[in-house]
């Protein structure tokens, strides 16, 4: 059963689409209005809704049932449940992909990529997605939930290792943008809370967060009861309250960039 079945209920509460990402993926995807996406492991569809807004006739594709009942309806938009390793369209059938946070999900990286190149096979293929090897570890959540942070290295693969693997299987050559996270992101993924440390202990703000579902739900606990003492007796403060006067970080996140081909 697809994980987003039993977690994703009330995605839609905090993982919101966040303009400045959907502006990053607009200006790589370069392509005209109408052009037709792949949005692979669309979740909820907040992200291709706002890529559909901007003019792009989207073909979403989710697993997850609970997910994609959660999306909202549009002419432009059509749905199709399946998994990244056999994606239900066809050869050659859209202009461009897209995968938003999504890869860590996927059961073979090798078989998503041959899709995707299948489907788009001249066109831009872009994924968001993060590497926790690019970070020094001073980013406080390595430091308050160490099991997230050190589960990461297991679900995300280093991003020159994916960058090679794409450009094996396109043929063709990969861009790396790097993402700075702004410090008030409206998709709040694992990192988006790095200035507002509080968010965390709020359940309703951690439940659409794959990383904090499938750990020790006991060891998360202790990891929260942590943070509440440090928040609660100026602890965090003094170690990270330096962190509250900056506006983005460098958390790891970037983008991948597929070139078309000329």
């Amino acid at each position: 059963m697809p994980l987003y079945n039993s977690i994703g209920g009330n995605y839609n509460k905090t993982r919101r689409a966040d303009e400045r990402i959907v502006e990053v993926i607009t200006r790589l995807l370069n392509l005209p209005e109408n052009a037709v996406i792949a949005d692979i492991g669309a979740g909820s569809g907040n992200y291709t809704s706002a890529i559909s807004a901007r003019g792009y006739q989207v073909r979403a594709v989710e697993p997850s049932e609970a997910m994609r009942r959660q999306a909202v309806p549009s002419p432009q938009i059509e749905w199709f449940p399946g998994v990244a390793e056999q994606i239900p369209l066809a050869d050659a059938s859209v202009d461009g992909v897209i995968a938003t946070m999504a890869i860590h999900h996927f059961s073979d990286l090798s078989k998503a990529f041959a899709e995707m190149i299948r489907v788009a096979p001249n066109g831009p293929i872009i994924l968001f997605t993060f590497d926790p090897r690019t970070v020094e570890k001073t980013w406080w959540i390595a430091d308050y939930f160490p099991t997230i942070w050190y589960d990461a290295f297991r679900a995300f693969p280093p991003i020159r290792e994916l960058a090679g693997m794409l450009e094996e299987a396109a043929g063709r050559m990969v861009d790396v943008v790097p993402f700075l996270l702004p410090h008030d992101l409206t998709d709040n993924f694992t990192a988006a809370g790095w200035r507002t440390p509080e968010r965390y202990l709020d359940a309703s703000y951690r439940d659409n967060m794959s990383s904090f579902r499938i750990t020790d739900q006991d060891i998360i606990a202790v990891e929260l009861a942590r943070l509440a003492q440090d928040l609660a007796d100026g602890t965090w403060q003094r170690k990270y309250g330096h962190t509250l006067l900056w506006d983005e970080i460098d958390a790891g996140y970037c983008f991948l960039k597929v070139r078309p081909s000329v």
